[in-house]
């Protein structure tokens, strides 16, 4: 495996990369260069090079799965960039939309229709925030799957009982971060005990060849990769993104990812449908210090407004200093740290970019409001 810092470097040591053409080297690196983790990036160069994927075809699928439940938070934008990224490589990306999934980890109390109309506000959200690329199952298309598509086969659920196979309760147990739980929480329900398995079992049902996910799926793509090396099934390559932390995160970052963003806490998270006003006003709050070089802020710069836009911009009140562009995270750091930047007029650059990032979804939202009213409704009800 690779961290970030090692990706670039770390390519051209690996086996087949030195066959791959010009055009492949460049869409592996799309692929890989900006995520924080690559686990099996042999599969990956393998496909790019022999145009042989796990499909038996030349289509690289990348696939990421959510569970419908709720608003999204600005940890969306993270795994968009991501997904464009992969679009402009001329993979295919599919929004796998897991409701059974959602259903077993108790969204929604239960309530599939209330699951299944969050799915249709996240098919409008990924269609936004990608753009509007083209549709279907070739290269350079995104496409949506239901999970419930995908149990109506006796192979999915025959592939289930095999990733289930030898897999101990302890094992699973520590899974359970995967969807948000502690390891003691689920005793009292079966069904969570299949989740992993579940997990892994979409993976192999769907011939995928990168499974992309934030750091928090970490241990579920892991357990995939154990049973596809029990069954001698094929293994995906796995791209795993950063996870951004909440405002209020200050610190060393904690390997159980207590720390992450999450919209059940509204004062610590950005949701993609606060106003520019709003944002501004959460991230005033937001931890920021000219001793600490650890801030959601520089994360939210880092992974989201300097990929996407290549500089944070910086107008603070012209009784307080001069508007100043940062095309690097170490400038714009090290400015708040020596004092050439006010802490506060750092978190106002990155809350307008971030803002000016969801522009036109806030367009399409006003457009056509039903679906995030719908859902707007089902959160506050």
């Amino acid at each position: 495996m690779a961290s970030k810092q090692d990706i670039p470097a770390l390519l051209p040591t690996k086996q087949g990369y030195a066959d791959l053409s010009v055009d492949a080297a460049t869409r592996l690196h799309t692929m890989v260069d900006h995520v924080e983790e690559v686990v099996g990036v042999e599969h990956l160069i393998k496909a790019l090079h022999t145009g042989s994927s796990h499909g038996g075809d030349d289509v690289v699928r990348c696939y990421v799965g959510f569970e419908p439940s709720g608003k999204a938070h600005i940890g969306w934008k993270v795994l968009a960039l991501q997904l464009r990224r992969m679009l402009d490589a001329n993979a295919n990306v599919m929004v796998f939309l897991a409701d059974w999934h959602a259903w077993v980890n108790d969204k929604f109390n239960g309530d599939m229709e209330a699951i299944q109309t969050t799915g249709v506000y996240m098919q409008e959200t990924f269609r936004s925030l990608l753009n509007h690329p083209p549709e279907g199952e070739g290269p350079g298309q995104l496409q949506f799957k239901w999970a419930s598509e995908l149990m109506e086969s006796g192979s999915y659920w025959a592939r289930v009982l095999r990733c289930s196979k030898g897999a101990t309760l302890a094992m699973v147990r520590k899974t359970f971060t995967i969807m948000g739980r502690d390891e003691a929480s689920s005793d009292h329900d079966l069904s969570k005990f299949y989740y992993p398995a579940m997990q892994a079992a979409d993976i192999f049902e769907m011939d995928i060849d990168v499974a992309l996910g934030g750091m928090d799926q970490r241990k579920a793509h892991m357990f995939m990769r154990d049973v596809a090396s029990k069954y001698g099934w094929n293994k995906a390559t796995c791209l795993h993104t950063p996870i951004i932390s909440s405002l209020k995160t200050s610190g060393a970052r904690m390997e159980s990812f207590d720390h992450k963003m999450s919209k059940s806490d509204p004062n610590g998270a950005l949701l993609l449908h606060d106003t520019p006003d709003k944002i501004r006003k959460k991230m005033k709050k937001a931890y920021i210090s000219p001793d600490d070089p650890e801030s959601p802020v520089y994360e939210l710069a880092e992974h989201i407004l300097l990929p996407e836009f290549g500089a944070i911009h910086v107008t603070p009140n012209p009784k307080f200093g001069e508007p100043s562009t940062w095309t690097s995270l170490e400038s714009f750091r090290a400015a708040v740290m020596d004092g050439t930047l006010h802490p506060l007029d750092a978190k106002f650059g990155v809350a307008d970019g971030l803002a000016k990032g969801l522009e036109q979804l806030a367009a399409h939202f006003e457009d056509h409001p039903e679906t995030l009213e719908r859902v707007s409704e089902l959160m506050n009800g």
